[in-house]
C-alpha cells in the first residue's frame, strides 16, 4: 500500500464543485478514489484539517461545514510528535518557509516509505532537495491499473 501525506493544496481540490476550476483536480480526485479503495493510506500533521477548513470557508462557504465534516470522517492517521515538530522547524528555517507547509513535509520525512504530494510549486521548488516530495501533476495514481 502506498503511504502519502497530502497538503491542503491537494485536499482542497476534492471540495471544489467544478473539476476544471483547478489544475490537476482529476489527479487529486484519483487519489481520493484510491484512498476509498484502500490502495493508499494517509498520514497527516495535526493541523491538516484546520488548514483545509480555513481554505474551504474562504472558497466554498456554502458547503464548507459539510465538506469539513466529510474530511473529518476520513479519519486519517495523525502524526503529532516532537521529532516531527523539530524537523519542521529545521525545514522552516533552512527554506525560509511557513511552518504549516513544512509540517506536512516533516511527516513524510519522518515516516518510512511515505511521500508528500503537493500542488504548491513554490514549496516544491524550495524543498525538493530534501526528498520525499512530489508535485501533484507528477503523481501517478493506481486508477486504471490491472
Amino acid at each position: 500500500m502506498k503511504k502519502l501525506v497530502l497538503d491542503a493544496s491537494v485536499i482542497i481540490k476534492w471540495l471544489l464543485p467544478d473539476v476544471d476550476q483547478e489544475e490537476d483536480t482529476k489527479t487529486a480526485l484519483d487519489i481520493l478514489q484510491n484512498i476509498k479503495e484502500s490502495e493508499i493510506s494517509i498520514n497527516q500533521p495535526v493541523h491538516w484539517l484546520a488548514e483545509a477548513a480555513a481554505v474551504a470557508v474562504r472558497l466554498t462557504p456554502e458547503t464548507a461545514r459539510k465538506d469539513i465534516a466529510d474530511l473529518c470522517e476520513m479519519d486519517f492517521d495523525i502524526i503529532d510528535n516532537l521529532e516531527v515538530y523539530l524537523l519542521a522547524c529545521d525545514l522552516s528555517a533552512k527554506l525560509n518557509h511557513h511552518m504549516f507547509d513544512t509540517l506536512y513535509h516533516a511527516v513524510a520525512l519522518h515516516l518510512s516509505n511515505t511521500v508528500l504530494v503537493t500542488a504548491d510549486r513554490k514549496y516544491y521548488k524550495k524543498a525538493s532537495p530534501f526528498g520525499k516530495i512530489v508535485l501533484l501533476e507528477q503523481f501517478k495514481s493506481f486508477r486504471g491499473r490491472s
